[in-house]
């Protein structure tokens, strides 16, 4: 395999959900070493108890941060090398938080190409004393960026005919359903509209098309479920139009995702995290993949959550890793 492939860090994420076991059991999948050389940020005590859970196969090697140039030449199928992290055990939310600090720097100062995170605990981060609401706001915090976005990103395929993926972008994200119509703005709407263009054309779409989905039932039913459309959202798609951007809406929710995955639209904007996560999840939940849009790094992450209820059984989907 060419050496030249790009070096991932793939951080642990809690150690009491889904993130040890689907890196254990995705290690030994030759599609994952012909395109990266991976490596492990996390606990090796909970590796060794994953590897052996999904029969791995893979000797987990500890290695220190510093060593990370030899590590991501070890790395193979047989070999997993997993940088220690020093938060205790017991802290699941310490351990999340430090292998992402750790992986986010890494790539921040060019010592890897990019990183990939299996899913935390909200609370557990927390609980560990640190406010946050997600991977999201914390890596936009550690690379001191304002212009952020969470995209799912469904690739080509047989859930979606769009020729090159689809994107749902969300203009709020994780916080009450009571709090977004204080978050929704002109500016903030236009943002994600920007951030959705630049990542589908940076998948390979010539000009991506847009759709900016309505806030209310019926896209407000002009102004009888909701004034939003017309005092928001239309004013936000009129400003992206004059800088050249081929976006279009609000299109009432009801359809327009079934519209989207039939290869009208390259990306949707979302107005807050439901209305995009339901309907892309539907669509295909273990193929899409998470990337945070506006950061100076690569991040992407696994579509779904630490299923607690699922960890440690050895039966977690594994398909989303490896996407």
């Amino acid at each position: 395999m060419p050496a030249e492939r790009p070096r991932l860090l793939l951080t642990m994420g809690d150690p009491t959900g889904v993130g040890p076991e689907i890196i254990a059991a995705v290690w030994a999948d030759d599609r994952v070493h012909r395109v990266c050389r991976p490596v492990v940020v996390g606990e090796r005590g909970v590796l060794e108890r994953a590897a052996e859970l999904r029969k791995a196969g893979a000797a987990i090697e500890a290695v220190a941060e510093a060593e990370l140039p030899r590590a991501f030449d070890r790395t193979s199928p047989a070999v997993m090398p997993c940088v220690q992290l020093r938060a205790p055990l017991g802290r699941p939310g310490g351990q999340a938080y430090e292998a992402v600090t750790l992986a986010a720097g890494a790539a921040l100062d060019g010592r890897c190409d990019g990183i990939v995170t299996a899913p935390l605990s909200k609370a557990n981060l927390q609980a560990a004393g640190h406010d946050y609401p997600g991977h999201t706001e914390l890596l936009a915090e550690l690379c001191s960026v304002d212009d952020f976005a969470m995209m799912l990103y469904l690739p080509p395929g047989e859930t979606t005919r769009c020729p090159h993926g689809l994107g749902v972008v969300h203009t709020t994200l994780h916080t009450s359903l009571r709090s977004v119509f204080d978050l929704l703005s002109v500016d903030a709407i236009a943002a994600k509209c920007r951030l959705a263009h630049a990542a589908l054309a940076a998948f390979g779409a010539l000009a991506p098309r847009v759709a900016v989905a309505a806030l209310n039932p019926h896209a407000g039913e002009e102004g009888l479920f909701g004034d939003e459309e017309r005092t928001l959202i239309a004013p936000a798609v009129q400003r992206v139009l004059g800088e050249g951007l081929n976006v279009t809406g609000p299109w009432s929710v009801d359809t327009l995702m079934g519209r989207a995955a039939a290869g009208e639209f390259d990306a949707v904007v979302a107005m807050y995290h439901d209305q995009g996560h339901i309907a892309l999840k539907l669509l295909g939940m273990h193929a899409a993949v998470n990337v945070t849009l506006g950061l100076p790094i690569v991040r992407t992450s696994v579509a779904h959550g630490t299923a607690p209820d699922l960890a440690w059984k050895g039966v977690a989907e594994t398909e989303g890793m490896i996407a």
